[in-house]
């Protein structure tokens, strides 16, 4: 919706008229005022088009996932680059059903930005893995489910880990 300097303006002007209002003896607006300014500080680190795609993402529906991505423009200019990494895993969900390659771009691109959850680095290399060993890269599927198995510190992912080494050695 906005850009996120212009996110960081807007709640220093808000913080500036809740002081204002303090000063004034308005107490209640003051304090009405600063939590109206952590909203936009917390948006300024949490984007208000990826938290609605996650929704859309819990829901399976992939179609509103990919809308609400899209109304990003210009991701590079204004998404910080942790964002930027769960703006990319986000597409390479979307791609992993409709086209391997496109996927595995997007998915190196986000592990490259950086994502804030383990589980999330996990689940990014588990599929990255899984690309790997359909296009018949051992090795790098090898190396890729190891990685994930470490991450995976709650053990979420161990059934898939394990179906997918079952898989690898049939190949």
């Amino acid at each position: 919706m906005f850009n996120k300097n212009i996110k960081l303006v807007i709640a220093a002007l808000i913080i500036a008229y809740a002081v204002y209002q303090f000063i004034e003896g308005n107490i209640g607006n003051g304090i009405f005022l600063i939590l109206l300014s952590l909203i936009f500080i917390f948006l300024y680190f949490r984007n208000e088009f990826i938290l609605l795609a996650f929704l859309k993402m819990r829901k399976q529906d992939m179609e509103g996932t990919e809308k609400w991505l899209q109304k990003i423009k210009n991701p590079e200019a204004s998404l910080t680059p942790k964002q930027q990494g769960y703006y990319n895993y986000l597409f390479g969900i979307i791609f992993s059903q409709k086209n391997l390659t496109q996927a595995e771009k997007y998915f190196r691109k986000a592990l490259k930005l950086g994502l804030n959850m383990d589980y999330d680095v996990a689940m990014a290399k588990l599929s990255l893995a899984g690309i790997a060993m359909q296009k018949r890269r051992k090795r790098e599927a090898t190396t890729l489910l190891q990685e994930a198995k470490k991450l995976d510190k709650n053990n979420m992912l161990t059934e898939q880990i394990k179906m997918m080494q079952q898989q690898m050695k049939k190949i």
